[in-house]
């Protein structure tokens, strides 16, 4: 039993140990061998059979191989494995409880390692308690001693501070009080103690006498009814001011208020409202005198004030308010003597007087919460004003599309823009009446100009010329615009811009419609009626050369205004309070200048239009049943093309600058020739079918006429606008159905007239009487039902074409 298990055993393991071939290589190399043993191909049935081929030499030589094969220490080894195997279970078993039992072991040792943890926390605890306490009570004592010091330290600083204070010795006062109030801030949380309270009250008593008595001594020094004045800061006020630095804020805005109220008295008695310099005329007078005072401040107290107070700065700050006040009292008063051009001078003054104080200061005083700092270019010259320089005059001339120049870079702004000039809002409706004054004369100058001198000379190599008018008018307007956003950016704005809108529209009424060749006129003119009118022997009036050109001057004055209007309106925009920016709407006018561009090209369509029905009419006349052959085009063809290549060139040259409404035109023009052309296609009866064919030959001249149309007589051949030419071809090419559908019906009535004669030839002659007649006659259609057959067929084509 125990030798089949053995080799079960076996057999298991040669199965399970399969070496790779590079093992196997290995191990050769290692370890050499020529036992077949060793191979890794061993087949042991193979190698029995070897060794005992036959039963004879097996009986024979058995003993032999046998005793020459030592291989009992190999079955030695494979039994004691073998065997080994069988106490696997047991000795696994044996393993798993000793392992138990050395985890029972390792558990209570670290149950003891953290009873020992703890008792030693526990120990350490009771070591630190102590030091702890002796840790709080150094610190108490520490603190105890640096209060006692400070306390000292106050208790002295006080008696000193006010013996400082009887005796006027600010320089000391100053540091001592500082660090009097440094010390005094330790002892808040003691003020409970009675001593400690009593401190804290005899220092805000020396504060309370310390400000008094720096305001009496400013008082003396500077006395508000009295004019005379010290000849220069004294040593003491100096000190004094050092000493406001640190005493209630309320002190030191005093001081700066007395002074200012004191250093600006003079000023409220030379220009009192009924004073003859407190005009607007003479307001330079009130700028010279602050500027003369600031200089004096400078060399007389200059240093006495502590350069973080900005004396010079305020001072000319509440110069400012003191102005925008009184100057807005006298205006109110004297409201009716204040003109445009007074006014403006007072403006310009005024805004250069801001302009030198943003140079001079910063800014960094100004608390006046309505006064903000508007986002506006810096105060510059009036462009009205002849005795003074323009150095803007050049950004003023604006050519075609100038509001859409480049921007210039913006200055930095004015923080004081506003601060006197603001003022002058209230009568700005002064300067917009002037401009609608001005405005209303320029326009009825172009009016009278261009009585005067006529249209406009004809111009083809530059393209349609734009009316000079039109740029002289938006120049104004970009002057008005800039003038008053440096004036106001508020209301006055928004009037300066209905102004605005109501010239527009008198520009485009008076000098772009107004000015429009009529379609009906006293000497040589046309009406509507005599265009559509059949003038035999003679040709259709048209519009000359000069009108033509006129129109379409017109038409590019009008695109041009449009895409300047909506240029205006962003600019508006750019200029005036955010607040008001919805108010901003120039769509009314922008709509204006649209619908004369409409109808400057309707009146072109028109006049080509009108010439070219003359033509039509003598096609629909002609007799196209008496037409015996296919020829050239027809003259009624040749007319029509004549009229295009004399208007179209002329259109496109002078229409150059704005292509697309040259396109506009080429489109209405065939949207309107076209179902006229076929409209006279069905009155060309009756017709034969050479007839047909003829007006099929004409209708292919005219369709490629026509696509050629945009560039007919140039000598650059551009391709037509895929949307024309689409009209075009659809147009046209109805046309031509209209004329191959009535070949097909002109081929059946042809049949049966062959098909009516041939029966009447072979037919016997039909005796005479109505009877005899009567068979024949009904094979004939009458008058009356070939017209009415007629005009079903002509409902039919129109029907589905």
């Amino acid at each position: 039993m125990m030798e089949e298990e053995e080799l079960e055993f076996v057999e298991e393991l040669e199965a399970v140990l399969q070496l790779t071939p590079d093992v196997q290589l290995a191990i050769e190399q290692v370890f050499p061998s020529q036992d077949p043993l060793d191979r890794a191909d061993f087949n042991a049935v193979e190698y029995i059979n070897t060794l005992f081929p036959t039963e004879q030499v097996s009986i024979v030589s058995f003993t032999s191989v046998v005793s020459g094969l030592s291989y009992k220490r190999l079955d030695d080894n494979i039994r004691t494995v073998v065997r080994g195997q069988t106490n696997v279970g047991q000795d696994g078993r044996q393993a798993l409880e000793e392992a138990q039992k050395a985890i029972q072991q390792l558990f209570g040792k670290i149950k003891d390692i953290k009873d020992k943890a703890e008792k030693s926390e526990q120990m350490v605890k009771e070591i630190t308690r102590d030091i702890k306490q002796l840790d709080h009570a150094k610190r108490h004592l520490t603190t105890s001693i640096t209060t006692l010091n400070h306390l000292h330290m106050l208790a002295g600083g006080v008696d000193s501070l006010e013996a400082m204070t009887r005796r006027r010795q600010y320089g000391e006062v100053a540091n001592l009080l500082q660090g009097v109030m440094n010390v005094l801030e330790h002892f808040h949380k003691y003020m409970g103690i009675p001593q400690i309270r009593q401190l804290s009250e005899r220092v805000k008593a020396a504060q309370t006498e310390l400000g008094q008595q720096i305001l009496a001594d400013f008082e003396e020094a500077f006395p508000s009814q009295g004019t005379k004045r010290p000849g220069g800061p004294s040593n003491v006020l100096r000190d004094a001011c050092l000493v406001a630095n640190i005493l209630d804020p309320r002190i030191k805005q005093e001081i700066i208020k007395k002074f200012i109220k004191q250093h600006l008295s003079e000023y409220l008695v030379l220009f009192q409202e009924n004073q003859d310099v407190a005009w607007l005329d003479k307001i330079d007078r009130r700028y010279a005198w602050i500027k003369r005072q600031l200089v004096d401040y400078e060399e007389k107290y200059g240093r006495m004030f502590p350069r973080e107070w900005y004396m010079t700065e305020r001072i000319a700050v509440e110069f400012c308010h003191v102005t925008r006040t009184e100057l807005a009292k006298i205006m109110r008063t004297r409201a009716k003597e204040i003109e445009v051009k007074l006014l403006l001078f007072a403006i310009q003054r005024t805004t250069n007087f801001e302009g030198f104080l943003a140079k001079r200061f910063s800014g960094c005083t100004l608390t006046d919460g309505t006064l903000k700092k508007l986002e506006c270019p810096p105060p510059s010259t009036n462009p009205f004003l002849e005795d003074e320089p323009a150095p803007e005059m050049e950004e003023l001339t604006m050519e075609k599309g100038d509001l859409d120049q480049p921007k210039k870079p913006k200055a930095p702004d004015n923080p004081f823009h506003g601060i006197v000039s603001k003022c002058f809002e209230p009568h700005l409706y002064v300067y917009i009446e002037s401009q609608d004054k001005n405005l209303g004369e320029l326009i009825d100058r172009f009016v009278a100009d261009f009585k005067a001198q006529g249209p406009p000379k004809p111009n083809t190599e530059e393209g349609g010329a734009v009316l000079p008018s039109c740029a002289d008018l938006f120049v104004y307007y970009k002057k008005c615009m800039v003038q008053c956003s440096q004036l106001s950016t508020g209301e006055p704005m928004i009037a300066l811009t209905t102004i605005f809108q109501k010239y527009l529209r008198e520009y485009a009424w008076k000098i772009l419609s107004g000015n429009l060749p009529k379609t009906t006129s006293s000497s040589g003119g046309l009406t509507i009626s005599s265009l559509l009118k059949e003038k035999e022997g003679s040709e259709v009036a048209k519009f000359t050369l000069e009108e033509l050109c006129l129109i379409c001057g017109i038409l590019s004055t009008a695109e041009y205004c449009l895409a300047t209007t909506q240029q205006l309106e962003e600019k508006l925009k750019e200029k005036v309070d955010v607040s008001l920016i919805e108010r901003i709407n120039l769509t009314g006018e922008m709509d204006t200048f649209s619908t004369v561009i409409s109808s400057s090209i309707q009146l072109l369509v028109q006049d080509l239009d009108a010439a070219c029905d003359p033509a039509l009419t003598a096609m629909s006349k002609m007799q196209w049943q008496n037409v015996e052959h296919v020829g050239d085009q027809s003259p009624y063809v040749t007319s029509v093309i004549l009229h295009i290549k004399q208007n179209v060139p002329i259109i496109r040259d002078n229409l150059a600058s704005t292509r697309k409404y040259f396109t506009q035109f080429c489109i209405k023009f065939a949207n309107s020739f076209i179902p006229k052309f076929i409209t006279h296609l069905f009155k060309c009866k009756p017709i034969s079918m050479v007839g047909a064919e003829q007006l099929l030959l004409d209708t292919h001249s005219l369709k490629m006429v026509l696509l050629d149309l945009p560039s007919i007589g140039s000598q650059v051949v551009r391709k037509a606008p895929a949307s024309y030419t689409k009209i075009v071809v659809k147009g046209m090419t109805r046309a031509e159905m209209i004329l191959k559908v009535g070949f097909a019906f002109l081929g059946q009535i042809s049949e049966q007239s062959s098909m009516l004669e041939l029966l009447r030839q072979r037919l016997p002659t039909p005796p005479s009487g109505p009877e005899g007649s009567s068979s024949l006659s009904l094979l004939a259609p009458t008058p009356e039902q070939e017209s009415s057959r007629i005009r079903k067929l002509e409902k039919l084509i129109k029907k589905r074409l």
